[in-house]
């Protein structure tokens, strides 16, 4: 498939993966990006994030695609990709570099000096740089400035934060592409891709955290200024929660799972119904709703007290004025949001994408913000003029991709 004007998304999650592509439309008074087509596979090649198991993601990641090939009669040959797992960690790094231009005015080349002098860092062999965020920068201790490029100074620095992952699991993730005949034009964290979707300009700048709790993961990330303050993944997702019904329930993971998707809430408004049924291979299972609920509220109730710890590593705990929106499958839980207001002490919201027309409608659910957020950054990082094309909407990527899109490993 041709670069322009097809742009694809694909998010490798635990439990399925979502191909999604789009293209612009031009209209009259707008351009819109639209989403083209859809192809989401079942994945069981993963835990927690990381493939375990090379051939069958690389099955699951063919099968999505030739199904998105399907409905928009393109070939799909490369995609911007995510990458989850524990193994990504995040650090800060500051970069310094003196101006040696006889006007000693900063440059584009100079502030791409300073940046990869700040990805000068010591690693273990096992762990490799994946992106790297100019937070801001300072000019001869003036500090606190988003653009050096054309003020003058004698000493740049730069404030980072560096995103690592683990190299085995990245050459895993790399060998299940290549296998199922994908090129990686780019790759970045899910909860960057999803807050890309989801996040409009004043939450980017007051202060939100996206939190994208998938099947084997949650993805964090906290935005502030319009720039990544913390990046951080729990190794806790639904799947998580299937396994403690199948233990409270005394039933199998397949009807657990069920019981998950058709009866699990955090809605305590009315008392729990002394029994409730879900239908599996031809027979009906009844189970105590009351049980139900407590192992939920335990396994959330953990759940959010490591998100919890994630904003106080960074003293944002109870301090985000825009407060933390959900995304992904859990994100369909009845009165996730109001749980987790009351258990952060933050306004809280289910993640809706914006600015994409198209088929948008039918991947409106929050668990396809991080598969429309890789197809969004696609087309940013193919060098689009974003301001022209979506002139409504200040993306987080206004600068700070710019910035950082010639350090991309």
């Amino acid at each position: 498939m041709q670069k322009a004007p097809y742009y694809v998304g694909l998010d490798i999650g635990t439990s399925a993966i979502r191909c999604v592509v789009g293209m612009f439309e031009h209209h009259e008074t707008e351009n819109t990006l639209s989403v083209i087509g859809v192809g989401i596979k079942e994945n069981n090649g993963m835990r927690k994030g990381s493939v375990v198991h090379a051939e069958d993601v690389a099955t699951a990641i063919s099968e999505a695609i030739s199904e998105a090939e399907r409905m928009t009669g393109v070939r799909i040959d490369g995609a911007t990709i995510n990458v989850n797992g524990a193994h990504i960690n995040s650090q800060l790094s500051k970069g310094v570099v003196a101006i040696s231009s006889p006007d000693r005015i900063i440059n584009d080349d100079d502030r791409i000096r300073v940046e990869e002098a700040a990805a000068v860092i010591n690693l273990p062999a096992n762990r490799e740089i994946i992106q790297i965020f100019a937070k801001s920068y300072s000019i001869d201790g003036q500090d606190k400035i988003k653009d050096p490029v054309g003020m003058k100074g004698v000493r740049l620095e730069v404030d980072t934060l560096i995103v690592t992952a683990g190299i085995p699991l990245l050459k895993t993730l790399e060998l299940s592409l290549e296998k199922a005949d994908v090129q990686i034009r780019h790759k970045t964290i899910s909860s960057l891709a999803a807050a890309e979707a989801v996040l409009d300009r004043r939450q980017k700048e007051s202060g939100t955290a996206l939190i994208d709790i998938g099947a084997g993961t949650t993805n964090i990330v906290i935005i502030e200024e319009g720039e990544i303050e913390h990046v951080a993944v729990i190794p806790i997702g639904s799947q998580n929660l299937t396994n403690d019904l199948a233990i409270g329930l005394k039933t199998e993971l397949e009807i657990a799972d069920k019981v998950k998707k058709t009866h699990a809430t955090l809605d305590f408004k009315n008392p729990p119904a002394e029994s409730v049924s879900v239908e599996f291979e031809g027979k009906r299972h009844h189970f105590s709703e009351k049980i139900i609920r407590i192992v939920v509220e335990a396994r959330m109730e953990e759940l959010f007290e490591q998100i919890d710890r994630e904003f106080k590593k960074v003293g944002k705990s109870r301090k985000l004025p825009g407060g933390v929106v959900l995304v992904g499958g859990m994100a369909n839980m009845s009165g996730l949001a109001l749980y987790a207001r009351e258990r952060l002490q933050l306004s809280a919201k289910i993640g809706k994408s914006s600015n994409v027309g198209g088929l948008a409608d039918t991947i409106a659910a929050p668990e396809y913000a991080t598969s429309i957020g890789l197809m969004m950054l696609d087309m940013i990082l193919e060098g689009q003029n974003v301001n022209q094309i979506l002139p409504s909407r200040n993306l987080l990527t206004n600068g700070l991709f710019n910035k950082i899109k010639n350090l991309l490993n």
